[in-house]
């Protein structure tokens, strides 16, 4: 009894163990494309201390960037570097901000792109001015205008 359980134990251990044995092999150094190794040479050296989960977004990562036209890449490595250059407190907010977008629901999430749409569509001038606008008003008078713009965004 007790060996037919441990049988039964050991044959569904092998069934699922092969399978992802095999996904592991897919996931190793040698298996990822020449392109896949030049995007990913800076994680050569770690790459077999990471998890199949980390070579699995590390290896999407590449295919990614590979698919990127040179403009798309250029534009990339321009918003990379912004980026690093943002003092850390500034990047904080952002990542703040950013979880609370992904909080959102999608038709929230969608609404702020098409208002973030007309804003961006406006000429320099016009946002300079929103800005300022916003930012002279004092911190309750801030939220009386995000919460009147909320009450007109409800109405029909």
């Amino acid at each position: 009894m007790i060996l037919r359980r441990l049988c039964a134990l050991l044959g569904l251990w092998l069934v699922l163990a092969v399978p992802l044995r095999a996904e592991e092999d897919t996931l190793a150094w040698e298996a990822l494309s020449p392109a896949q190794q030049r995007v990913l040479q800076g994680a050569e050296a770690r790459w077999d201390g990471l998890d199949g989960e980390q070579r699995r977004r590390l290896r999407d990562g590449a295919d990614r960037w590979l698919s990127l036209s040179p403009e798309q890449r250029s534009a990339f490595r321009e918003r990379a570097q912004r980026w690093r250059e943002l003092p850390p407190e500034r990047r904080e907010r952002l990542l703040e901000r950013l979880e609370t977008f992904r909080s959102l629901d999608p038709e929230q999430q969608q609404r702020l792109r098409q208002r973030w749409e007309r804003f961006r569509d406006l000429d320099p001038a016009a946002q300079q001015r929103l800005r300022e606008r916003f930012r002279s008003l004092s911190p309750a008078q801030r939220q009386r205008a995000i919460e009147r713009l909320r009450r007109r965004r409800r109405q029909p």
